[in-house]
C-alpha cells in the first residue's frame, strides 16, 4: 500500500493526528477516505469547515489553518497491525513534526492515538493538563471511524470545543 502525504505547514491552528492511513486512504492518497469514516462530516457539523469537504479536498484544510498527519505513516487494514517498533519510531517523528511546525492545538483523533503517543494509561476528552510539546495544546477527540460506537452528536460536541479554542 502507498503512504498518504501529510497535509501540514507551520503555525497551524489545529493539527489533526490519526493512527495511520487505512486501505481506502492509501488507494486514494487522501486522509480519512474510508466510506464509513465520519471525519469530514464531524468537522463540518462542529463548525470547523463551512461545508462537508470531500477527502480529496484535504489541501483546503491548510487554507483554513488545519492540517493532518499520523503517528505511523504505513497504511494498514487496521491500527492493530501497527508494531511496537513502528509506534516507537512514530512517536519520535511526530514529536519532531510538532516541535518544528508549532501548531496551536494538536488534536489526537482517537483516545488510543493520544495514549500511544503520550505513554499515559488514561486521558479525558478535550484539553489535556499538560502538552507533550511545550507551547502547544494537546486535545483528545473521538476516533471518527465508523467502527466507533459513540453517537455522532456526542462526537461533534467534543470537536466543537476546538472552534472555541482556536485563537483567531
Amino acid at each position: 500500500m502507498k503512504p498518504v502525504k501529510d497535509r501540514i505547514k507551520e503555525n497551524l491552528a489545529v493539527l489533526f493526528v490519526g493512527f495511520n492511513p487505512g486501505v481506502r486512504s492509501s488507494e486514494t492518497g487522501h486522509h480519512f477516505a474510508g466510506p464509513s469514516n465520519r471525519f469530514w462530516k464531524i468537522l463540518h457539523e462542529a463548525g470547523l469547515t463551512q461545508r462537508k469537504l470531500d477527502p480529496s479536498e484535504g489541501d483546503l484544510l491548510l487554507e483554513l489553518g488545519m492540517g493532518i498527519t499520523n503517528i505511523v505513516a504505513r497504511p494498514t487494514k487496521a491500527a492493530a497491525e501497527i508494531t511496537k517498533e513502528e509506534f516507537k519510531e512514530g512517536r519520535e517523528i511526530l514529536k519532531q513534526k510538532i516541535e518544528r511546525l508549532k501548531p496551536q492545538i494538536v488534536c489526537y483523533v482517537g483516545k488510543g492515538v493520544y495514549l500511544e503517543y503520550s505513554g499515559l494509561k488514561t486521558a479525558p476528552w478535550g484539553i489535556q493538563e499538560e502538552a507533550i510539546v511545550p507551547g502547544t495544546v494537546d486535545f483528545v477527540a473521538p476516533n471518527t471511524s465508523g467502527l466507533v460506537r459513540m453517537k455522532l452528536d456526542e462526537m461533534v460536541e467534543i470537536y466543537r470545543e476546538l472552534v472555541r479554542l482556536v485563537v483567531k
